[in-house]
């Protein structure tokens, strides 16, 4: 039996991506928490495997010739363990290119214009002091509408994002995705991504994924320590 891998978490969207891709892949793994309301990511033994101070990251027991491995960043986990499983990474060349681009997408686009949107509609307001920041909330929010457009237009006759597959690139997005309502976006002009935001819900292992580390999560519009070590970088 294989060992499991370990998760080194917390419950994000870039923690969710991962949780969701192992349980599609049947991958066994343990879960352990990085609190990043309380400065877990910069404890030393953490930045050995991510250097970069965030979550998730993975260790792998049973690396490239059965020797341990640790992974960090969200799209480079992803990639390795679709290259692990042999699954989500498209069939054929063609596939793959599709596959990367919407993943190269996510990761250069998506995930960082939601990200701040986020952090501008919803966290900074409640800062103190606040920092209610007009056009920084309309930069990101309009940024993010457009990219929820490219998306909609993508899925217009696909089922997934890379095609008639589900892949990585679904796994990277959807996490994102479905936090449009907090994005202050609306999905009434964009039918093709409501239809795969609401089939991608319903999958078992989404359901399982985004389950991972939920009585975790905490407020971080009422948490002054954790504003402290997020927003301010000690």
């Amino acid at each position: 039996m294989a060992r499991p891998l370990t998760l080194h978490f917390w419950p994000t969207p870039n923690g969710w991506k991962v949780s969701i891709a192992l349980e599609e892949m049947g991958l066994p793994y343990e879960m352990r928490p990085v609190n990043i309301h309380r400065g877990d990511q910069f404890d030393p033994a953490f930045l050995a495997i991510s250097p970069n101070n965030r979550m998730p990251a993975i260790t792998d027991p049973e690396g490239p010739d059965g020797k341990p491995v640790s992974v960090f960043e969200s799209g480079a986990i992803l990639l390795y363990l679709g290259r692990k499983s042999g699954r989500f990474l498209g069939a054929t060349e063609r596939d793959r290119i599709a596959v990367e681009d919407w993943l190269m997408w996510q990761m250069g686009g998506v995930g960082p214009m939601a990200g701040q949107a986020h952090h501008f509609l919803t966290y900074a307001p409640s800062l103190d002091p606040p920092q209610d920041l007009p056009y920084a909330k309309d930069r990101y929010r309009r940024e993010v509408g457009r990219l929820y457009g490219v998306l909609n237009r993508r899925l217009e006759g696909r089922e997934f994002v890379a095609g008639d597959f589900l892949s990585v690139a679904d796994f990277a997005l959807w996490p994102w995705v479905r936090n449009w309502e907090r994005q202050e976006q609306t999905l009434d002009d964009k039918p093709n991504l409501r239809r795969w935001l609401d089939a991608l819900a319903l999958r078992p292992a989404f359901v399982r994924g985004l389950a991972v580390g939920s009585d975790l999560r905490g407020s971080l519009t009422t948490d002054r320590k954790a504003q402290e070590i997020l927003f301010r970088q000690r």
